[in-house]
């Protein structure tokens, strides 16, 4: 368990390194052009940038613990397909949002962080195996309440929020999830072992004709 936290702790520090060095204003220009700009072939670079990048310490925070949280779950339980998933989650759910995202700079690693969450959610019940299903309820309690954020209906409690961002993660984890289903751990296949039963022959002596 403790060698499956570092690639989240590892991918966690990147995200704070670069969040301390922009607000420190090391670079003399306006880094959240790295972000997704959709439509635009140089916001392509984003797909790449935008989730190490955030717009404020409440915006990383918020995003931290669940991180941990979610590549942790990734790496422990899906450990030989988790480089990949995370791979593919992170590239698909980037271009999606650069597909369908409003005409604005897309930052943050939240899609990415609902790419995981519906991975590990769908794969748990696609697998029907009992301790990843358990993951998938885990999941689904901790983190349930955030789901709201990928409809449209977000940008009216909070214009900042990406819903196109989070809706991307959520379409993406779901489709890697039925890509993959059959990788990486599977339910144990029931094996019946049928005793053969030795036919033991009993000679019954009538003791009545037995002469002493």
């Amino acid at each position: 368990m403790r060698l499956a936290l570092l690639p989240a702790i590892l991918f966690v520090a990147m995200i704070w390194l670069s969040f301390i060095v922009g607000y420190a204003g090391l670079p003399d220009w306006n880094y959240s052009r790295l972000g997704i700009k959709p439509g635009e072939v140089s916001g392509l670079k984003g797909i790449i940038f935008s989730p190490f990048l955030h717009s404020s310490f409440s915006h990383l925070w918020s995003n931290t613990l669940s991180l941990l949280i979610l590549v942790w779950f990734l790496f422990y339980f899906y450990s030989k397909i988790a480089f990949s998933t995370l791979l593919y989650l992170w590239i698909l759910s980037g271009f999606v949002t650069w597909i369908i995202g409003r005409d604005s700079y897309h930052v943050g690693a939240s899609g990415l962080v609902f790419a995981i969450l519906f991975f590990l959610f769908f794969s748990g019940l696609f697998r029907k195996y009992i301790t990843l299903v358990a993951v998938s309820m885990i999941v689904a309690f901790i983190y349930g309440g955030t789901v709201w954020s990928i409809f449209p209906i977000a940008e009216m409690v909070d214009a900042s929020i990406s819903w196109e961002g989070h809706l991307s993660g959520a379409i993406s984890g779901l489709l890697l999830a039925v890509i993959f289903r059959k990788q990486g751990p599977q339910k144990p296949e029931e094996t019946w072992e049928e005793e053969e039963e030795d036919e033991t022959e009993y000679v019954m002596e009538d003791e009545s004709n037995k002469i002493e």
